[in-house]
Parts: C-alpha cells; sequence; structure tokens
C-alpha cells in the first residue's frame, strides 16, 4: 500500500484526512463525497460539480467499455476532458453489474487495464459483491475469489493510478476483518466496504455498522475508507462516525428523476411540499410549484442541484463537528430522525471500545440527550479510569456536599459516576446533562460506582444519591451503603412543620 493517507484530526473513529491522488497531482480532504456519474444519464455537468464543493467524483468504466461510442470517445479524448471535470475521477468496474445481472464480459487485468488507458486516476478490479443475506459458505467461496482478484490486480502495471482492495465478507463480521487484513496486507491503496447497498436500499443501518466496524479492524488507521453506495445525507454523520472517508451519491441524481427532494432528515415528494425547508440557491429561488410546473428536464435538474447543495452541506456540517469534537452529537441528533437510522446509531455505540481507542482524551463539552448517550466511548474511558485510582478509609461519593465524618470526599454525577473534586471541570466531567435524567444515565453511573468499588476492595463507600431509580441501585455492589439525599431532605422538613 502507498502512503497517501494522512489523518489531521479525529473525533472517535471518525477523522479529517489528506488523500493525495498521485495521477491527478491533486489532494483531497476527507470525508469526501464523490458524486456518481452515469455518462449516458448526466443530469448536472461534472465541470459544475465544484461548484456544490466535489473535489472527486466517481463513474462507471464497464459502462464506457461497452458502449462503443464512449468507449472511443474515452480513448481518444481522456476521461477527464470527455467527462469536463478537471479533480479526481474514480472509476467502478462492473462488479455493480455483476450484482444485478449475475454476469459481465470483462476481468480484473482487462477492466484495470482499460481504466489505465483512459485516464482514471482510481482504478476497482472485479470483486464478487455477496449479496447480504447468503450463507457462510457461499460468501466464504465468493471472499476467496475476491482476494484472490486482488493478488491479480497487484500484478496489473497500472502505474501511478491509485487501484481499490474492495472488503467482501456479507453480514460476517469475522470474515469482514479477515478480508479486510488481508486486503490491507496488498499493494492496493483504498479499500472500499463493498456490498452494502442492498442493506442501505432496506434501510438496514445496524448490518451496515456492523460491517464497516468490523472492516475497520482489520485495515490499519492509515488505510483510507470508501463506502459503496452511502448517498443520502440523513447517513452521512452516521457513515463518518464509523470511519469512513469517501462516501458516493447516486442518490442525488436518482431521487431527482423520480421527483425526490433530499433532506437531512430523509426524503419528500415534491408534491407532497408547500414550502422547500433549505436555504440553497434552488430553494430559495423557487417555490416548490413552480418547480412542480417546469417541464421534465429542468425540473430534474432543479432538484438534482438542490440535492447535491443538501448533500455537500451536510458534509461540511460533518467535517466542522469532526474538528470541534461534537460528531456524536450530530450522529444522535440525525439518529433520532428515523426509527432505521437509530438502529445504526445504537450498533455504533454497542461497539464504543472500538470507537474509544481512536477518540481524542478533550474536545467539546459532552452533551447528554437521550439514554444512548450513556453507551458513549467517554463514559467507557471514565470508567475504566477508576480503576487507576486508590482513595483510602471511608469515602462518601456524593451528588450533594462533603461531610467532615468521612476521610475524603467524591462527586458523583450520571452518566459518569463517581469522580474527583478536582477534575470537576475537566473533559468530559464538565458535561451538559439533563437536570431530569433518565434511568439509563443513573444506571451507567451505579456501574462507575461499581468499577470504583470493585477496584478497591479495602476502601469503605458511601454513596449519598438523589432519589436514584431502583435499576441503578441495584448495581451498585451490597458493601457500598447507599442513602437517598432527597430522602432525608424531605424527612427534615416534614420534622420541622
Amino acid at each position: 500500500m502507498r502512503e497517501v493517507f494522512e489523518v489531521t484530526a479525529q473525533d472517535g473513529a471518525a477523522r479529517i484526512g489528506e488523500l493525495a491522488i498521485p495521477r491527478a497531482g491533486v489532494t483531497v480532504e476527507t470525508p469526501t463525497l464523490m458524486p456518481v456519474v452515469n455518462p449516458n444519464l448526466i443530469t448536472v455537468a461534472p465541470s459544475r460539480f465544484p461548484e456544490f464543493g466535489a473535489e472527486m467524483l466517481i463513474t462507471n468504466s464497464y459502462i464506457i467499455n461497452n458502449d462503443p461510442d464512449l468507449h472511443e470517445r474515452a480513448l481518444e479524448e481522456g476521461l477527464h476532458e470527455m467527462l469536463g471535470f478537471d479533480g479526481a475521477i474514480m472509476t467502478d468496474s462492473g462488479s455493480f453489474q455483476l450484482a444485478e445481472y449475475g454476469e459481465i464480459d470483462t476481468d480484473t487485468e482487462a477492466i484495470l487495464e482499460f481504466q489505465h488507458e483512459i485516464g482514471s486516476d482510481v482504478g476497482t478490479p472485479v470483486d464478487i459483491p455477496t449479496p447480504p443475506d447468503a450463507g457462510r459458505e457461499q460468501v466464504a467461496r465468493e471472499l476467496a475469489e475476491t482476494q484472490s482478484r486482488l493478488e491479480l490486480a497487484e500484478s496489473v502495471d497500472v502505474g501511478d493510478m491509485l487501484v481499490n482492495a474492495p472488503v467482501q465478507g456479507g453480514t460476517f463480521e469475522d470474515l469482514r476483518e479477515d478480508a479486510a487484513r488481508h486486503a490491507y496486507n496488498t499493494d492496493l491503496d483504498l479499500f472500499p466496504v463493498g456490498a452494502v447497498v442492498p442493506l442501505m436500499n432496506t434501510y438496514r443501518y445496524d448490518a451496515v455498522a456492523d460491517a464497516v466496524l468490523a472492516a475497520k479492524r482489520g485495515l490499519g488507521r492509515d488505510a483510507p475508507v470508501h463506502l459503496f453506495g452511502a448517498g443520502h445525507p440523513m447517513m452521512f454523520a452516521l457513515a463518518a462516525a464509523l470511519g469512513c472517508d469517501l462516501l458516493d451519491s447516486a442518490a442525488y441524481a436518482i431521487y431527482a428523476r423520480d421527483d425526490r427532494y433530499l433532506t437531512v432528515h430523509g426524503t419528500e415528494h415534491l408534491d407532497s411540499l408547500h414550502y422547500f425547508p433549505c436555504d440553497c440557491p434552488i430553494c430559495a429561488e423557487h417555490t416548490p410549484d413552480e418547480v412542480e410546473r417546469m417541464g421534465d428536464a429542468a425540473r430534474e435538474q432543479l432538484l438534482a442541484e438542490h440535492n447535491l447543495h443538501v448533500s455537500f452541506g451536510e458534509l461540511r456540517r460533518v467535517k466542522q463537528a469532526i474538528k470541534e469534537g461534537s460528531l456524536m452529537e450530530l450522529v444522535e441528533a440525525r439518529a433520532h430522525a428515523h426509527p432505521r437510522t437509530l438502529d445504526g446509531y445504537r450498533a455504533l455505540l454497542d461497539h464504543s471500545e472500538q470507537l474509544e481507542a481512536t477518540d481524542p482524551a478533550a474536545k467539546d463539552p459532552f452533551f447528554y440527550t437521550s439514554a444512548d448517550s450513556a453507551r458513549r466511548p467517554e463514559v467507557l474511558r471514565h470508567h475504566k479510569r477508576l480503576e487507576r485510582f486508590d482513595p483510602e478509609g471511608d469515602v462518601l461519593l456524593t451528588e450533594g456536599s462533603g461531610n467532615d465524618g468521612f476521610d475524603d470526599w467524591w462527586n458523583v454525577a450520571p452518566p459518569f459516576g463517581p469522580y474527583p473534586r478536582a477534575l470537576s471541570t475537566t473533559y468530559p466531567l464538565n458535561a451538559e446533562t439533563p437536570t431530569r435524567m433518565d434511568r439509563a444515565g443513573y444506571e451507567a453511573a451505579a456501574d462507575g460506582v461499581r468499577r470504583l468499588a470493585e477496584a478497591n476492595p479495602d476502601t469503605a463507600f458511601t454513596l449519598a444519591h438523589r432519589d436514584w431509580p431502583e435499576s441503578a441501585l441495584e448495581r451498585v455492589p451490597p458493601r457500598v451503603d447507599a442513602v437517598d439525599i432527597d430522602a432525608g431532605d424531605a424527612a427534615d422538613e416534614t420534622a420541622g412543620e
């Protein structure tokens, strides 16, 4: 693998990076979104893509190779001239057509040589995109064939064209991880997570999350990862949080042909809109009625332009969140817009330990916005760190104030649990949390109490809490004396009457 990728900022598994594309002579900032260009159905001229923020596009070399006119033009003019795009161009190999129709009339060596000949900057071998619900035997067999083709791709002379090493493995996480490890050990350059489009088309974002994170476990930190087919802006934040660096979108054009209007929360049909809920140039200058009354071509183009604007606007929002360390807040906000994206977010949190390994030790304040926040990597890290402390004697862990009858006293705050008072203004304990904490937050705090108590078996602990639910108190070790401060305050008030 050539050294073409450098990480410059990180938030969990998400990162800002610089991807060098030697043949194009450019460096692309990631995460990046590549508009998909069907050379037979161009809705928005690729020469205009930089207006929206595109630095790179993807097109299909198999379609170009099999169309006599396009084939001749691409060889004669070169891919960049033919499409009118000066940025980096990635080409697919026909694997999508293989998945759709069962066979194609090309092979890895021939298609890579053709991609190089027409001037592609990043080429792709012909991998086997196994359907997501295929049985393990089929997945393993087709994965072995893909790996053979990656090894063949290493031997093809493509000069300074980068080459993708697709990572297959179906929904079997161990096979995905092994496939990624194999791909990473080749001389190939970029690592698309393949055959996940059917999962995204059926909104199985939890399975997508599991597949991507399994692949990430087999790849090195310097491996640029491409999530094939992640074209809807509602899942860009999740894709970035999974550690994906390149995304591609055919949705901007496909949806426009069906009068569908993209938003960061989902998809609207044009005829259902009374107002455009967007401030892009298209929406600022037109009403839904005006666009609906236009001819087919004009309406399709305007909707495609809006779809590009909203997509690249969300991508910039994701990048800013990574830079300031607030991506998980954005992921959670987007997740609650649709039950299936919430599934994806919860699957992401199932791997908090994996995310914690690359999460910065300090960033913007942690915002607790739902029960899911209790499972974030920051909470896990704090619980791990509690095992390093060794308080002695009789220690009060309290949501209130200290007491002279104890040798020491610590603060307690859901969802983190106990912490030394000196750390109260440090990250992540300076978190913004709701006054009305939910059960999950209290239970996570109780887990923190348990961690500290188990790490210090000779220390006596008293937990002074404010009406924690029974489900949280059940997690506190029996040897920790739990006292409800609110109950005591209420008793004092009653006695005073």
